[in-house]
């Protein structure tokens, strides 16, 4: 397979949504068992196309906007094989222009290190996500530590799920996932013993706001996305900060396909988010945090 190495022009880009999801490979194998993408459908009020890497690189390139791409491996929790990260690299090295890749390892795999490392040597991905509630791991335990430090040393972007989520919502007992487990708060240890990693907390950590916007006014290698809800929901505080002190390390993601990049941009304006800011979020804070 082709290694990654972007080729990405950020001054002709509007934005780099830092938040897209592949739910579905070249083989038509979907990313969560049946039941929990027909529960997030049925939450999400949604049940249009999921398309695949090469339609999710021509959508991001007709509205000239970079996009972060990704999975999650959660087949200990799920028991469901993952769509392969090597694949995602493969097809975002197809398409270097516009796509960026994210690895995804389960942590709770004995060989996740070696995985990680493959994924960053192999395939050339440059960050990797996390979703604590689905991956069923408490992110504070030290047991994973030596995976953050593989991330560390490469330079790669270690990017958490906070807050939420939908996935097994309304199912019976949430089918088992525990949302503290995406509380922002548990980042905070791994963000102090990791000085050089950078860490994004995903979404409006709702309800725990106020501990995301703590961790991040706190730990300067911590920064924040802004997927997964219209901004017309985002809370006041966010806005507030994002406006002012945490300018800097806030980002544009839409959670594509779930949410699209198009929605974001029409709502935005329905906040109080200054015009001012808008670049430094949309692009120029994600060209920083990934080095393009």
């Amino acid at each position: 397979m082709t290694r990654y190495e972007p080729d990405i022009d950020v001054a002709a880009l509007t934005a780099i949504d830092m938040h897209v999801h592949v739910e579905i490979d070249g083989h038509d194998h979907s990313s969560l068992p049946d039941d929990l993408t027909e529960a997030a459908s049925r939450y999400f009020s949604t049940d249009g196309p999921r398309p695949d890497l090469d339609h999710i690189a021509a959508y991001y390139r007709e509205r000239r906007m970079a996009a972060v791409v990704f999975t999650v491996d959660a087949e200990t929790q799920l028991g469901h094989p993952p769509i392969s990260s090597a694949e995602i690299a493969a097809g975002a090295a197809r398409h270097a222009d516009v796509l960026i890749p994210f690895g995804s390892v389960d942590p709770r795999r004995p060989d996740a290190v070696d995985r990680a490392r493959r994924l960053i040597e192999d395939s050339g991905v440059r960050g990797f996500k996390f979703h604590p509630t689905v991956q069923g791991f408490d992110p504070s335990d030290e047991r994973y530590y030596p995976l953050y430090a593989e991330i560390e040393a490469a330079g790669a972007v270690a990017l958490f799920h906070t807050g939420q989520t939908g996935i097994g919502a309304g199912m019976p007992g949430g089918r088992g996932f525990r949302l503290a487990l995406s509380n922002p708060m548990l980042l905070d240890g791994v963000a102090a013993d990791f000085p050089a990693l950078n860490i994004v907390m995903a979404h409006p950590s709702v309800p725990w706001q106020d501990e995301a916007i703590s961790v991040a006014t706190h730990k300067h290698n911590t920064w924040i996305d802004l997927s997964g809800w219209s901004p017309k929901y985002f809370p006041e505080q966010l806005v507030r900060a994002a406006n002012a002190f945490l300018r800097e390390r806030v980002l544009f993601g839409s959670d594509f396909p779930l949410l699209t990049p198009d929605r974001w941009l029409r709502d935005v304006e329905q906040t109080s988010l200054k015009p001012e800011r808008l670049p430094g979020i949309l692009r120029d804070n994600a060209a920083r945090l990934l080095g393009l």
